[in-house]
């Protein structure tokens, strides 16, 4: 069932969890897309595309894998700090802009968060 789950965005849900964990700015910056879209798609004024649905799912995710090891102000550092399994960059760096999760940087991102899932310290 969780795969299943896992596999299914659900963008009315993930808008508002997202924005409360990680801001506005930062889900922006991490989709690729504005702020003020941002907040569009929280208002339910527009429908988000599918592409973006894709990488706002594929984020939660990563963030529900951080949960376990991270509160929100750790989770919120974590995308900016650059890391050795990820070559020296940030997750941050390597989800900004026109990313698709099975693309080679989402994906060690994903991994590098998973294995600190249930993990007390990093």
């Amino acid at each position: 069932m969780q795969g299943a789950l896992g596999e299914s965005p659900v963008p009315a849900t993930e808008w508002p969890a997202l924005q409360e964990v990680l801001g506005a700015e930062l889900l922006a910056t991490l989709v690729g897309i504005s702020a003020s879209s941002v907040r569009r798609y929280l208002a339910g004024a527009r429908a988000t595309p599918d592409a973006v649905a894709v990488r706002l799912h594929f984020l939660a995710l990563v963030v529900a894998d951080l949960a376990g090891a991270y509160n929100d102000i750790g989770i919120r550092r974590w995308f900016g700090r650059a890391r050795k399994r990820l070559g020296g960059s940030s997750p941050a760096q390597l989800l900004g802009g026109d990313w698709w999760p099975d693309d080679d940087g989402p994906n060690r991102v994903r991994e590098l968060a998973a294995s600190l899932a249930g993990s007390p310290v990093t």
